[in-house]
């Protein structure tokens, strides 16, 4: 991979982890499922005049939006609204690899290897280490809305893979349109307008650079990069530096929010990140082991 590539690559897993420190000062006086609303109408808005639709069953690019953007979302911004970190959430995101896994088993009848089977137990016990230590790191149920954020990201990976290769910033921008009046209406009914009213005559600055950097630069710029380098490479070359979320999540987190960083931290970040490497890396981690053992 050129030098060119490499630091886009890095540049947009730098987005995407420091894009849960920017979640957090935007949930600041702003209720979660009201931002998560503005954030996709604003990722829809003016490119849907521009972007053309993908070319996909309506029900599975529905179905795509609820999962993907409505689900995961405002699960995402409403454990984070209830005491999850940045730094843990970014972590806690990647689950999303292996409950793909799971789901793509019993819906696609892809049955995954022993060695990704490994790695999801290996963070498995990064998630327990994590779940041990909630009173400090949050709350119970800001981690279950995580988790069930990452499973509802998983699910729109298999509605992706059933709609096929398209283009990445059009999926999203029409995925975000589609998905906008579901988190109004449920913003409407679940925090009310008086709150919402609130927080509009309320907006500080920071919540606006907040909303500017999670919907253009983790959103348009980041989506367009990564689906520039997925049609210059496999998935299997690029996928891998999704592992640099959690770091970059937890580098911003501490440099910026001032979160800290114990022992327990470093060990489930160690146990979930390199069960993620033996899922991402399979091929190049089993030839490793083949030959230590040999």
């Amino acid at each position: 991979m050129p030098t060119k590539h490499l630091i886009l690559a890095l540049l947009v897993a730098a987005i995407w982890g420091f894009n849960f420190v920017f979640i957090e000062l935007g949930l600041r006086g702003v209720p979660p499922l009201f931002l998560t609303s503005v954030r996709f109408l604003l990722a829809a808005l003016p490119l849907i005049f521009f972007l053309p639709r993908p070319r996909a069953n309506l029900k599975l690019l529905f179905g795509y939006a609820f999962f993907t953007f409505v689900l995961q979302f405002g699960f995402l911004f409403t454990g984070m609204k209830n005491g999850m970190p940045a730094g843990l959430t970014s972590l806690l995101m990647q689950f999303q690899v292996f409950f793909t896994m799971g789901l793509a088993t019993f819906f696609l009848r892809d049955r995954p290897s022993g060695w990704k089977v490994g790695g999801a137990i290996i963070s498995f016990f990064g998630l327990l280490v994590v779940a041990s230590h909630s009173h400090e790191s949050g709350t119970l149920h800001g981690l279950a809305l995580i988790l069930a954020a990452s499973l509802s990201w998983a699910g729109g990976n298999v509605f992706s893979k059933k709609i096929g290769p398209t283009p990445a910033l059009s999926l999203v921008v029409w995925g975000s349109l589609l998905a906008t009046p579901f988190l109004l209406v449920a913003s409407f009914v679940l925090e009310g307008p008086s709150e919402i009213t609130r927080a509009i005559h309320a907006l500080s600055w920071l919540s606006v650079g907040a909303l500017f950097y999670i919907v253009y630069l983790s959103t348009h710029v980041a989506y367009s990069l990564w689906g520039y380098l997925l049609n210059l490479y496999p998935t299997a070359t690029i996928a891998p530096f999704t592992l640099l979320v959690p770091v970059f999540g937890f580098l911003g987190s501490s440099v910026i929010l001032g979160e800290s960083f114990p022992p327990w931290k470093m060990l489930a970040s160690a146990l979930v990140i390199a069960g993620l490497a033996f899922n991402l890396l399979e091929k190049k981690i089993r030839p490793l082991f083949g030959n230590l053992l040999g």
